[in-house]
């Protein structure tokens, strides 16, 4: 398999706390990793460097051949990496249609504001982001809300909401933060269910998720990180045996810091 994403000892420090402490790890193309944790273990922190919310203190991000480390995220977006948030970040008073419109708008040359102000010049490329649009919608099940307001949606479809933005980026990399966070257990195996077929059309995932019935229904391999280091990246049924990873879990049910 070819290599996606290389990590090569990455590290983050806030003040006194290493929040991530030289990590290293490899994601392979076409498949799907889980990144694990009790509270405080620094997941969020490192999906924040990988993606380009926060530049590292040192190390090594190599993503399809090149070194994103210490790039802004509209940069290391365009370069084919896109993911959703842990909390739902919507824009209100638009429609399901234009949420997912303007993910796709990355890859524009006249860029969102000229589209939306339908200038003359913009109109080809404007009907080619909104028939994407339409078949993102489509593959997620959000074709008959294209006109809703997003925000006035379930909690579970402005997931997807969120979710399809990120796939109109026509990411090579899909970077999860936490997307069964708030869904019940029904949502949550539809959502296990999407994020497989997503993989099936190419797109490589990362996910950050708790819940460890769908990371271990749906992961290829899970790396797990416990105050900030990784203490072991390997398959799923290795994971669950593995006697370190049992104890960092033991009593651990809170929230990622």
């Amino acid at each position: 398999m070819t290599t996606l994403l290389t990590v090569e000892k990455l590290s983050k420090r806030f003040g006194g706390l290493q929040a991530v402490n030289e990590v290293s790890f490899s994601v392979e193309a076409g498949s799907i990793k889980a990144l694990i944790g009790p509270n405080g273990a620094g997941k969020t922190t490192l999906f924040n460097l990988i993606s380009g919310v926060i530049a590292p203190d040192s190390g090594v991000i190599n993503f399809c051949g090149s070194q994103v480390q210490g790039l802004r995220p509209h940069q290391v977006a365009s370069k084919g990496m896109a993911r959703t948030f842990q909390h739902i970040r919507l824009f209100p008073k638009m429609s399901v249609l234009e949420n997912i419109m303007i993910g796709r708008h990355i890859h524009s040359r006249a860029g969102f504001v000229a589209g939306m102000l339908s200038i003359p010049y913009t109109w080809s490329e404007e009907k080619q982001i909104r028939e994407k649009a339409h078949e993102i919608m489509a593959f997620l099940d959000l074709e008959s809300l294209a006109h809703v307001e997003a925000t006035s949606l379930s909690y579970g479809q402005q997931r997807n909401v969120e979710l399809g933005r990120a796939l109109a980026c026509e990411p090579k990399l899909l970077l999860l933060d936490e997307p069964a966070a708030g869904l019940n257990m029904s949502e949550t195996t539809e959502l296990g269910a999407l994020i497989s077929r997503i993989r099936n059309t190419g797109i490589t995932v990362l996910i950050v998720e708790h819940d460890m019935g769908l990371v271990m229904d749906i992961s290829d391999e899970i790396l797990v990180l416990s105050y900030g280091k990784k203490i072991a990246d390997d398959k799923p049924l290795a994971i669950q045996s593995n006697s370190e990873v049992i104890n960092v879990y033991l009593g651990e049910d809170e929230d990622d810091a």
